[in-house]
C-alpha cells in the first residue's frame, strides 16, 4: 500500500485515503459533505463517464462554476483518466471566458447554475467543445442538448482506468499574460507532491489527519488549489466556500476550523465585519497567509485578533504555488524587520537573485528573485516563446525584484513586470490598455497600480484624449466595463496631457506611478 508520504499523483490521492479514511468526511460545502470513499468512487466513475463521451488521456476539461463538492470531483475524474482540467475564472467576462476555452481547445465544459446563459451565448462559436454538463438538475437556461450531472454520472460504473505518471500534466491553470491574453499554465501531479514530500515531518505549516480546513480560495487559483489538495493528502475534513463572503468564513472558522489559507485582502474584510469582535478562534491554530504583500498594520492587527500561528508562503502558479516560506517563528511583532520578509525557500527549492546580465547578486543587492522548484510548470500552453523567457534553465524569472539578507530571507521590493496585483489577482495592464484603446475619444493611455489601503493596489488609467475630443472618468469605466471582469476595471481615470516615453517608444510606467508611491517603502503594497 502506498503511505500519504509517497503520494504521486492526484489518481494515488483518492485511492490511498479511501482505504486509510473511508467514513471520515473529505469535503464539507454548504450542508453537503463527501467522505473519502464517496470521493473517491464517485470520481472513478465520474472517469468512466468522462471515457463514454470520447475524453482521453491530455484531452482538457474545463469547469465554470463557483466552488463546490463536484468541481474535486471533476478534478480527481481526470486525475483517473491522464485529462486534464482547466478551472476557469467564474468573475470573467463571456468573451474572456470564450478566449481560455477556445485557446486550451476544451474537449467537454462542466457549467454551474449562475452561468448557464453567459454560456449559452458563446458556445456557437465554441465548435472545439463536443460536451456540456449542467452541475445541477433542469432549468430554463439548461440546453436541451447539455448533459446533467447527476444523472450522466450515476448510469456509469466505477473503474479503475489508467495508470497515470507524476509527469503528466493535471491542470492548466489560466494567468493574465503581458501581451493582453491570458496564458495556460501547466502544471504536472508532481508539482502538487514534490515539495510536500521534501518537507515532511518538519513544521512549516504542520498539517495533521485531525485538521479541519477551509478552503477560501477558489479552485481556479493556484493558491485554493493547492491548499485543498494539502489538507485532502493529510487526510484532514476540508470546508469549501462556494464563494469568500467574510461572516461566512468567520462562522465556518468558530464551528472547528484548525488552519485556513487566505490572501490579505480576505484577513483586512474579516477584521473589518462586526462578528469578528465576538467570533470564537479556540480552534484556530495556523492561518497561511500569501498572493501579495501584506501590509504591517494589517498583519499586526491579524495577528492580535487571530490570536494564532501565521505562516507566509510566495510563489506563483507558474511555481506551482509556493516556494517561499517564511514560517510561524519568524511571526514576532518583536522583529518587525523579519515581517517585511517573503522567506526562506523551502527544502528542495534553490532561489537566486540575478542581474539583468543574468548574473547572481550578492546579499543586500536587488535584482529578479528566481526560483527553481521541482513544483516548477511544465510550460506554458502552446507558448514556447512565452516558456522559453520565464523557465530558463530551470529558474523561473518570476518577474519581482528583490534581494536576499545574510541570513537567507528573500525580501520582495518592486516588480520588474507591470503586473498590478489588486485583492490577490493578477491584472496586467497591457490587458485593459488593449480595451481602452478601442474607445473613440483615446488616443493613448496606461495603466499602473496605485496604493489601495483596503485592495493593496487599485487600478488607474492615464489617458490622453484625441483633439477636440471629450471624456469622463465614468464614460472611460463604463466602456470597458463587460468587456473585460469587474476586477480588472479601473477605479480612477487621470487625464494628462502626454505619457512619457523611452527613445524608443516604451511607456515610462515609473515615472507615472512614483508619484503616488512617494513614503512607501516598497512599491508593492
Amino acid at each position: 500500500m502506498i503511505h500519504n508520504d509517497a503520494i504521486q499523483t492526484l489518481a494515488e490521492l483518492t485511492t490511498v485515503q479511501a482505504e486509510q479514511f473511508p467514513d471520515r468526511r473529505a469535503l464539507i460545502c454548504q450542508g453537503q459533505t463527501l467522505t473519502y470513499q464517496q470521493l473517491h468512487q464517485r470520481s472513478q466513475q465520474l472517469a468512466q463517464a468522462l471515457l463514454t463521451v470520447g475524453i482521453q488521456a491530455g484531452a482538457r476539461v474545463a469547469f465554470l462554476a463557483q466552488d463546490c463538492l463536484q468541481g474535486y470531483e471533476i478534478l480527481f475524474a481526470c486525475a483517473h483518466i491522464g485529462a486534464v482540467l482547466v478551472p476557469v475564472n467564474w468573475r470573467l467576462s463571456p468573451p474572456e471566458v470564450r478566449y481560455i476555452l477556445q485557446d486550451a481547445e476544451v474537449e467537454l465544459l462542466f457549467v454551474g447554475p449562475k452561468f448557464y446563459k453567459p454560456v449559452a451565448s458563446i458556445l456557437p462559436e465554441l465548435t472545439q467543445i463536443k460536451t456540456t454538463v449542467a452541475l445541477a438538475g433542469e432549468s430554463p437556461t439548461v440546453q436541451p442538448d447539455w448533459l446533467i450531472y447527476e444523472s450522466w454520472l450515476s448510469a456509469a460504473a466505477p473503474t479503475p482506468v489508467v495508470k497515470i505518471s507524476s509527469k503528466q500534466v493535471i491542470v492548466q491553470m489560466y494567468t493574465s499574460g503581458t501581451t493582453g491574453h491570458p496564458k495556460g499554465v501547466q502544471l504536472a501531479h508532481d508539482s502538487f507532491f514534490a515539495i510536500a514530500r521534501a518537507f515532511a515531518g518538519q513544521p512549516w505549516i504542520g498539517w495533521r489527519s485531525q485538521d479541519m480546513s477551509l478552503i477560501a480560495l477558489p479552485l481556479f487559483h493556484i493558491g485554493g488549489l493547492w491548499w485543498a489538495i494539502r489538507g485532502l493528502v493529510a487526510g484532514a475534513e476540508n470546508v469549501l466556500l462556494s464563494s469568500f463572503v467574510p461572516a461566512t468564513a468567520l462562522q465556518a472558522i468558530a464551528a472547528g476550523v484548525t488552519k485556513t489559507c487566505l490572501v490579505p485582502a480576505m484577513m483586512q474584510a474579516m477584521l473589518a465585519e462586526p462578528s469578528s469582535r465576538t467570533t470564537n478562534f479556540d480552534t484556530l491554530e495556523t492561518i497561511v497567509y500569501g498572493g501579495s504583500p501584506i501590509a504591517e498594520t494589517l498583519l499586526t492587527q491579524a495577528i492580535n485578533t487571530f490570536a494564532c500561528d501565521f505562516v507566509q508562503i510566495y510563489g506563483m502558479t507558474e511555481t506551482g504555488n509556493c516556494a517561499v516560506c517564511l514560517p510561524a517563528s519568524a511571526h514576532s511583532l518583536d522583529r518587525p524587520q523579519l515581517l517585511k520578509a517573503a522567506g526562506k525557500p523551502f527544502p528542495g527549492v534553490s532561489v537566486a537573485v540575478l542581474d539583468a546580465q543574468q548574473k547572481s547578486l550578492p546579499v543586500g543587492e536587488i535584482g529578479e528573485i528566481c526560483l527553481r522548484s521541482p513544483a516548477n510548470m511544465v510550460g506554458y500552453w502552446k507558448l514556447p516563446e512565452a516558456t522559453e523567457k520565464t523557465l530558463i534553465d530551470g529558474w523561473i524569472h518570476t518577474g519581482d525584484a528583490g534581494y536576499l539578507d545574510k541570513d537567507g530571507y528573500i525580501f520582495i521590493c518592486d516588480r520588474i513586470k507591470d503586473m498590478i496585483c489588486y485583492a490577490s489577482e493578477n491584472v496586467y495592464p497591457a490587458e485593459v490598455e488593449n480595451i481602452l484603446y478601442q474607445h473613440p475619444a483615446i488616443a493613448d493611455v496606461a495603466v499602473i497600480g496605485v496604493p489601495d489601503p483596503q485592495w493593496g493596489e487599485a487600478i488607474k488609467a492615464m489617458v490622453v484624449l484625441k483633439p477636440d475630443a471629450a471624456a469622463t472618468n465614468l464614460d472611460i469605466i463604463n466602456f470597458a466595463r463587460g468587456k473585460i471582469a469587474n476586477f480588472k476595471l479601473p477605479r480612477t481615470v487621470d487625464f494628462i496631457e502626454t505619457l512619457p516615453r523611452t527613445p524608443s517608444g516604451k511607456v515610462q510606467k515609473g515615472k507615472l506611478r512614483d508619484p503616488y508611491w512617494q513614503g512607501y517603502e516598497r512599491k508593492v503594497h
